[in-house]
């Protein structure tokens, strides 16, 4: 049982820290001249760069809100998730814990999603590709999701 539980506890950890570097650093859209994240688009012509901040559009703010939705509720997951470890009675489920962390994967997808569509008008019309950023969080969302999953069909043991 300890081992299911570390495993879980690992699982939950690693979605967690793909969901902050997904969110912080800057490559959701990269091409050679130019990076693009939730925050910045950022463009070198002629060596000299320009960023926009991300306050240019509505999408791009839920997008931000989103994926900080996911961080807060993967968080507070983890720390039911601990709490009720210890308070739960025999044979009770973690049904709040997976609720929590299923919220915190479907906040990712939609995220994800929002910028899938959208970020033609964030980030100019040249050739570009997804960047590490937007992959990982795509990794997230089945990692959370997954966790989110055996946190409601586990049970509390001795």
């Amino acid at each position: 049982m300890l081992v299911l539980l570390l495993g879980i506890v690992i699982l939950h950890v690693a979605a967690l820290v793909l969901l902050l570097v997904s969110t912080i650093f800057s490559a959701w859209v990269v091409n050679p001249n130019s990076s693009s994240d939730l925050w910045n688009n950022c463009t070198t012509i002629n060596n000299v760069d320009r960023c926009d901040s991300a306050d240019t559009g509505v999408w791009i703010q839920a997008v931000q809100a989103l994926m900080i939705l996911s961080i807060i509720f993967s968080f507070i997951a983890l720390v039911l998730f601990f709490c009720q470890l210890f308070t739960l009675q025999k044979g009770g489920r973690f049904f709040i814990t997976g609720a929590f962390q299923i919220f915190a994967s479907l906040f990712v997808m939609s995220g994800a999603i929002i910028y899938t569509v959208m970020n033609t008008m964030w980030v100019p019309e040249t050739l570009w590709f997804y960047g590490f950023s937007y992959v990982l969080a795509w990794v997230a969302f089945p990692l959370a999701f997954i966790s989110g999953l055996i946190y409601v069909i586990l049970r509390k043991r001795e």
